[in-house]
């Protein structure tokens, strides 16, 4: 076990002192990290095989390994449960060294985030009835790990009152591809963190309403980060998703004996598709938010990456294994893994990723529809790319 000064000491990643963590608190408190989807708008990097959390898209560590990196100094491994398809979860064995087997939640297939996060609170009421879960997706870059670890401990505590907590992004520009989370009536300051109600949500908006909510400093991206009481979203699951609260039932019972993947299966197949934010969040009345500036990106798309590369006087970045020929080229993007050389000539503005077997070019403000590019794939039976 990890000594328990860790918890409280909080400090690696920035020059000021963290307000320490009650150990009663820590000692109840696990990650859930959400190891599925597939990434599709980084293909052709990101693949059903691989990917992206499984990927090392920016260093030497892979998404998922930098995800539990980052809580690991709050929440012990042994305290660190991963939800992740069957098809991968030797992935997460061997990537993660030291995770315990009881830990890998193997989810039958993807049936969205309410789903997932729901079984995951269902297997924790079961180990223990005291559990508080952070609930973190397994492909988001965070560059304050600490800030970020303090950011949850502070939901943590406001979550004992019986909140749905969420982190919500300090925003710095109208992103239209993510949604919103107004704040409501302060909660005051959670262990030097100040911390709101929440009083809407809103999804994806047009660039004039997205410019309005970053103007009126009331509203934070929705990261997909949540904490709360194992036992609380199950509640909430009951009153608000009832259909699926009755399939995990069968689950909590059969889950340490021998049919427990019988068992979940034959749930897994009933259980309606939906997400935590539209089947819980927007509906839920008992809701708080704690506004964080912790250098986060969800990763989404070529764009979004490249600009996380340093680039040269000309704004192009290059990244992988090769050393492509840039000729009248500027604000480009450029990954080579193939072993050939990639030359550009008169570029401006794009992204080029060349991998063994596919090739993509796109101009940067084309990268969110790469996504069509894999459907096309899909629908001319083109498995092998995929």
């Amino acid at each position: 076990m990890k000594d328990k000064s860790v918890a409280g000491e909080l400090h690696r990643d920035r020059s000021d002192a963290l307000t320490p963590i009650p150990d009663e608190l820590v000692d109840h408190l696990y990650a859930v990290i959400m190891a599925g989807g597939v990434g599709s708008r980084l293909w052709p990097r990101s693949r059903s095989a691989t990917p992206k959390q499984f990927l090392d898209l920016l260093g030497s560590r892979t998404m998922l390994q930098e995800t539990v990196d980052r809580i690991q100094p709050l929440i012990p491994l042994e305290r660190v449960l991963v939800v992740v398809s069957e098809e991968h979860a030797g992935t997460v064995r061997t990537q993660v060294d030291g995770l315990p087997a009881e830990n890998i939640i193997v989810e039958p297939g993807p049936r969205g985030t309410a789903p997932c996060i729901g079984l995951a609170a269902t297997v924790l009421l079961e180990r223990d009835p005291e559990a508080t879960m952070a609930v973190c997706p397994a492909d988001h870059v965070i560059s304050d790990a600490a800030g970020f670890r303090q950011a949850i401990a502070a939901a943590a505590q406001i979550a004992q009152d019986d909140y749905l907590v969420t982190l919500g992004i300090t925003p710095d520009h109208p992103h239209v591809g993510y949604g919103y989370i107004q704040r409501g009536a302060s909660l005051g300051e959670v262990l030097g963190t100040p911390a709101f109600q929440v009083k809407r949500f809103t999804e994806k908006p047009d660039t004039a309403t997205a410019q309005h909510f970053v103007d009126s400093l009331e509203y934070y991206w929705n990261g997909g980060i949540f904490i709360w009481r194992a036992g609380t979203i199950l509640t909430a699951v009951e009153m608000l998703l009832p259909r699926l609260h009755g399939e995990l039932q069968p689950v909590a019972s059969a889950w340490h004996s021998p049919d427990r993947m019988e068992v979940l299966g034959a749930a897994w197949n009933r259980v309606p598709r939906t997400t935590i934010d539209y089947g819980i969040m927007e509906k839920a009345t008992r809701v708080a938010v704690v506004p964080v500036d912790i250098g986060w990106d969800d990763v989404g798309n070529w764009a979004t990456l490249s600009a996380m590369v340093d680039g040269d006087e000309k704004g192009n970045a290059v990244h992988g294994s090769g050393h492509p020929l840039l000729l009248e080229t500027a604000d480009t993007y450029v990954y080579t893994s193939a072993g050939r050389l990639v030359a550009t000539v008169g570029l401006e503005g794009f992204v080029v990723v060349d991998t063994p077997d596919a090739l993509l070019i796109c101009p940067k403000d084309r990268a969110q529809d790469v996504r069509e590019a894999v459907d096309r794939l899909k629908d001319d039976g083109l498995q092998e790319y995929l």
